[in-house]
């Protein structure tokens, strides 16, 4: 999806003992800026909490310009206070629903299907 998205470099390090970061990749902004971004993906059906977006940042320090956190659940409303917080580097939050968006408009992991609404106008003439 990275990559898709305009990454270069994307290496995917999570493992334990990777300190909190799953992996990493360039983003390219022009010919002259580009940023190493950091990430971390977090398969969950519940809330993130924001001690794991401060774990992350800590993680991050250093080492990238930015980062992301990608989990399939959501994240709590502290949490997303916490990643945009004054004065410490910003991470970009992706829950599931924003990821299902993503993998849809990459068409990623899915399959177009076609459906069909039954129009009941046509058969009113067969009616008796």
């Amino acid at each position: 999806m990275l990559r898709e998205a305009g990454f270069t470099q994307v290496v995917v390090t999570g493992q334990s003992g990777d300190g909190g970061i799953d992996g990493f990749g360039i983003l390219q902004v022009n010919p002259l800026v580009s940023f190493k971004v950091l990430f971390q993906c977090k398969r969950y059906s519940k809330s993130v909490a924001p001690s794991q977006v401060r774990d992350f940042r800590g993680a991050m320090s250093g080492r990238a310009d930015k980062g992301i956190i990608i989990t399939t659940g959501t994240f709590a409303a502290e949490a997303r206070r916490e990643a945009t917080r004054d004065g410490a580097p910003p991470i970009e939050l992706i829950d599931g629903e924003k990821l299902i968006d993503m993998l849809e408009r990459f068409e990623l992991g899915l399959r177009p299907i076609t459906t069909y609404e039954i129009d009941n106008s046509f058969f009113n003439e067969f009616r008796a």
